[in-house]
């Protein structure tokens, strides 16, 4: 009988990285998603605290609560350097305004649609005298990039009476995934949420590793294991694991990948579609994850991705710093799918529920002169 769920060996096309020597216990034989739970084999990472490591020493310190610490990490974005010193500079209300806040747009990776969209709103504004001065069109154009953005600001919920409410997370190679889970799972522990995860990055022992350090700095049980083991296994086997505990949310790890690796964008639709079998709502949430640098590239990684699997949410990282900033604008105007939570730090602090009103007046002054 065929093993099902033994991975398969990713050909030389499909490797996004070499792989290394495996960090954890040698791999054993799933039994399949048929099995008694009693069959199950899994690496259960012990769930007791290890000791406080401050993993952070570098870090900048947490940026400040509600729209100042918004403020204080992107000030020095590109989109907000553009289009705040455009608006410095009290220009006049003409043409010549529009024209250099459209460039700004394109050059903050906007995007075409997204911008079009915009000036050509404030150009039909302006041209029925609705703006009495440069002052005026800045206060719209605030309210346009607001509105934009209004409708993909819904935070995650979970369903409490899921048990386990599963989310998948996935994402190309780089984008702080992992990180990313790991400050999920600070954020449900500190809300006293019982937690499992499970280490479904199986082409890379180190990402195994991370997860399992995540786990035991927060004392959350990690599921693993070896090193090129199915991860659809791992992940059926985390399910099994985290419904008989009764553990109200478990958050399955998945390998980072190119969109443009056929191979390895097959293997996640066949860990949605093992999650599946336990029923038709599992996983509840599929969570991409983005990175704020790369700019309109994002856009076709969310369209390739979701041609696979139903991406349900996003989350932006590494808006802080020089990301442009403006690819949000763009995701939301081209594919609507909610934007969780945003990351404006290092710090597990500043992974941010999306918040439209607070990132748009972290990108532009509220009014000239400021």
């Amino acid at each position: 009988m065929v093993n099902w769920f033994w991975r398969k060996k990713p050909t030389d096309g499909d490797a996004a990285e070499t792989p290394v020597q495996p960090a954890v216990d040698t791999p054993v034989q799933h039994p399949g998603p048929d099995a008694p739970i009693e069959a199950l084999a899994s690496v259960i990472a012990p769930a007791t605290p290890m000791p406080a490591k401050d993993d952070y020493a570098d870090a900048a310190p947490a940026a400040a609560p509600g729209k100042s610490g918004w403020r204080e990490r992107l000030k020095g974005s590109g989109m907000a350097r553009s289009l705040g010193g455009l608006f410095s500079r009290n220009p006049k209300l003409d043409e010549e305004l529009l024209e250099e806040i459209e460039t700004a747009l394109l050059t903050a990776d906007v995007g075409v649609k997204a911008t079009t969209t915009l000036v050509d709103d404030l150009r039909s504004r302006m041209g029925r005298r609705e703006f009495a001065d440069a002052n005026a069109l800045l206060a719209a154009l605030r309210e346009d990039l607001i509105a934009m953005l209004r409708p993909v600001a819904q935070p995650l919920s979970i369903d409490g009476t899921a048990k386990p409410f599963v989310i998948v997370t996935i994402g190309v190679n780089g984008v702080g995934k992992t990180t990313t889970i790991g400050k999920l799972a600070r954020k449900f522990r500190d809300d006293g949420r019982s937690l499992m995860l499970a280490a479904g990055d199986t082409f890379r022992a180190a990402a195994v590793a991370q997860l399992q350090a995540w786990g035991e700095r927060n004392g959350v049980q990690v599921i693993a294991q070896g090193q090129d083991a199915d991860a659809a296994a791992v992940a059926f086997d985390a399910y099994t694991s985290a419904k008989s505990r009764g553990t109200e949310v478990l958050i399955a790890d998945t390998a980072g990948r190119l969109h443009t690796q056929t191979g390895l964008m097959d293997e996640l639709g066949k860990i949605v579609r093992v999650l599946g079998k336990h029923g038709p709502d599992v996983p509840h949430e599929i969570l991409m994850v983005i990175d704020g640098t790369t700019g309109q590239n994002a856009i076709s990684q969310v369209r390739t991705f979701s041609a696979k699997v139903p991406v349900t949410g996003l989350v932006v990282t590494k808006l802080d710093g020089t990301a442009k900033g403006g690819v949000v604008f763009a995701l939301a105007r081209e594919f609507g799918i909610p934007i969780r939570f945003a990351g404006i730090g290092e710090r597990p602090e500043d992974l941010r529920v999306f918040d439209p009103e607070a990132f748009v007046d972290a990108l532009l002054p509220a009014s000239l002169g400021q």
